[in-house]
């Protein structure tokens, strides 16, 4: 298993701690929760049950005929109800074992008084076994956030610990493709982005473009549909979800853009924002420093392999299946260097992240992100790659991000240091240049001077 090692060394450590845990874990589909699982269940004493989208007695059917297994060696008949079933486990946990039981929502949305149960068993057995951990496991991020950890929940403030599965950031993802160079690896992030299912699908031994076309683009390929399926299995009618996507991929990316583009009311792509939201392919942006309700806010698509599926793919479909996988994937990479400038910038983020946690920054930023408004030192619009402010925002990093065939001319230097006239209160400035082609020799000495950061590629691998 690539990564996970810190999340896998917080299962250990509930597991291994003599009392009661109650883990909530969640994350997107695909992210890699079950293999997670698997791997923490594989030398322990644990029950794995994954629920299915079954009826709520042949779920029972099946959890009873695995709990009875493990204790008894033996299936008997399936207990009559989850409350017999979960008073039997506390009866017979001895020992210390986990109960894991992934995608709980499949049960709880069939039969909504399984959490009840559970908060009952919980409270008047479960919490006074040192013996037992429980794990609730859902892709659902919505309901395991409000109907089993939310205020109305019958088993809020029950857990003892919880975290979101997240996607792999640059780096990690970087661990599935040892024969790529570091610019391919980034090519591949920039692609693919961090979901693990995702990266296993391309292979590091073949060249890019023919993973694009024998993994993403020939027909029957896995990754062909993938957005499309995920949407189905999210949304009964995932139609307009597909509409907002693709345009928000085109850069339509303010709600009364988006409702012009696809012909629908405002209102109504507001709501089915914040569905994608809570999904966490699109995010919500403002300049960075201002307010989340600051009226500068766009919506971005947060999944790399979503904004390429949308960029590529959706509308032009049906004409790579005429033009073939191998003619469709090099007029796919000839314009990648356009979708690399966002996804850059991203990775950049991601890095100076690192950065941060490691205590290598200047300061611990309290905000970073995307910066655009109006200069007043030039009167006009102006925008920063990447913004880093402290919280009393008395010093401030500048990032520009370059993903470009050739060196960073001085241009760019100066571009930068007139944006920076946009912030005169704050009075501790530093810029910094990330490029993949390097510089010019005169960007390289005023850097020197001024005591700017110039990074490459190959930096962003020694974090």
């Amino acid at each position: 298993m690539i990564g996970r090692e810190a999340e896998l060394a917080h299962l250990v450590s509930l597991y291994e701690n003599p009392s009661f845990e109650f883990l909530v874990m969640y994350g997107r589909r695909r992210v890699g929760k079950t293999t997670l699982l698997q791997e923490f269940a594989k030398s322990r004493n644990a029950i794995f049950y994954p629920a299915q989208e079954k009826n709520d007695s042949l779920n029972l059917a099946d959890f009873s005929q695995m709990v009875q297994l493990h204790f008894d060696g033996t299936s008997l008949a399936p207990f009559t109800s989850w409350k017999d079933a979960f008073t039997y486990i506390g009866t017979r946990a001895s020992e210390r074992v986990a109960i894991i039981i992934d995608e709980f929502p499949y049960i709880a949305e069939e039969n909504p008084t399984v959490k009840s149960i559970l908060q009952h068993v919980i409270d008047h057995s479960w919490k006074d076994n040192p013996n037992i951990m429980l794990v609730l496991c859902g892709s659902s991020i919505s309901f395991m956030e409000s109907d089993v950890m939310g205020a109305k929940s019958p088993l809020h403030d029950r857990q003892t610990s919880s975290f979101e599965v997240l996607p792999f950031d640059y780096l990690d993802s970087a661990r599935f493709f040892p024969g790529y160079s570091n610019e391919q690896k980034l090519i591949a992030y920039g692609i693919l982005g961090g979901v693990p299912r995702y990266l296993e699908a391309f292979d590091s031994r073949r060249p890019i473009q023919e993973n694009i076309a024998e993994r993403i683009v020939r027909n029957g390929a896995y990754l062909r549909e993938e957005p499309m399926n995920l949407l189905r299995a999210e949304f009964r009618n995932p139609n307009i979800y597909n509409s907002i996507l693709s345009a928000i991929a085109g850069g339509h990316n303010r709600p009364a853009e988006i409702a012009d583009y696809i012909h629908e009311e405002k209102t109504k792509v507001s709501k089915y924002l914040v569905s994608l939201q809570s999904l966490r392919l699109i995010d919500k942006r403002v300049p960075c420093g201002e307010a989340m309700s600051s009226r500068k806010g766009i919506y971005a698509l947060r999944d790399n392999f979503f904004t390429f599926w949308f960029r590529y793919l959706f509308d032009n479909g049906a004409y790579y299946s005429m033009l073939g996988p191998d003619a469709a994937a090099q007029q796919i990479v000839a314009d990648l260097p356009n979708l690399m400038g966002n996804a850059f910038e991203g990775i950049c983020k991601e890095y100076l992240v690192r950065r941060a946690r490691a205590g290598l920054l200047p300061f611990v930023p309290y905000q970073m992100g995307r910066w655009w408004g109006t200069n007043p030192a030039i009167k006009a619009q102006d925008d920063v790659d990447i913004l880093l402010l402290d919280k009393g925002k008395r010093q401030a990093i500048f990032v520009e991000c370059k993903f470009t065939s050739s060196p960073m001319p001085h241009e760019e230097y100066e571009d930068l240091e007139t944006a920076m006239l946009a912030f005169p209160d704050i009075p501790e400035k530093q810029m910094m240049f990330i490029s993949k082609s390097g510089f010019k020799d005169s960007v390289v000495r005023h850097a020197e001077e001024d005591g700017t950061v110039l990074l490459t590629l190959d930096d962003l691998f020694e974090v």
